[in-house]
């Protein structure tokens, strides 16, 4: 179900399909979709939550700098990867369709928060001073979607590590 969620979103664009096509793709009765998740818009945060928390995992290097330089990257390996750009336009998608739909995007935001919440308080107990999560988002992952969303170029992990380092000297 999930692969025939990011494949109808990446061929034509959250609402431009239906339970019915997500159905057909995935070959299975539509009423299993139903079942199990009641609407299309809660099947689709399903498939974006669970492209996030199946992404890269969160990096324990020993340091923030490392952490977020190798988080970074991770990002930009995923959202450039093949589902990427069709879970980042998901997810801005959902929270245009109401209120289910805003309540996954909030899902989403809250999940990349917690993942940076992991790296910044095992940093604060190291002693290393650490930005906030705003900080975070505004000037790494903020500048990573943007590349992909109108496809500014590609995003390599030297792009990443200088997001991060200014960041950091910021």
């Amino acid at each position: 179900m999930h692969q025939a969620v990011a494949e109808l979103a990446a061929e034509r664009g959250y609402g431009a399909f239906t339970v019915g096509d997500v159905a057909a793709r995935a070959r299975v009765a539509d009423t299993s979709i139903y079942r199990r998740w009641g609407s299309l818009e809660a099947l689709s945060a399903d498939v974006a939550l669970t492209w996030l928390t199946e992404s890269s995992p969160i990096p324990d290097t020993g340091n923030l700098r490392d952490d977020l330089r190798a988080y970074a990257a991770g990002v930009a390996r995923d959202v450039s990867g093949p589902s990427g750009l069709a879970v980042l336009r998901l997810v801005i998608a959902l929270a245009a369709a109401g209120e289910p739909g805003i309540a996954a995007r909030d899902r989403f935001i809250a999940e990349r928060g917690g993942q940076m919440r992991q790296m910044l308080d095992r940093a604060a107990a190291r002693g290393e001073p650490t930005p906030s999560t705003l900080d975070i988002v505004d000037h790494v992952l903020a500048p990573l979607y943007v590349r992909v969303l109108f496809g500014l170029g590609p995003l390599t992990s030297e792009y990443a590590d200088d997001l991060v380092d200014r960041l950091l000297r910021a």
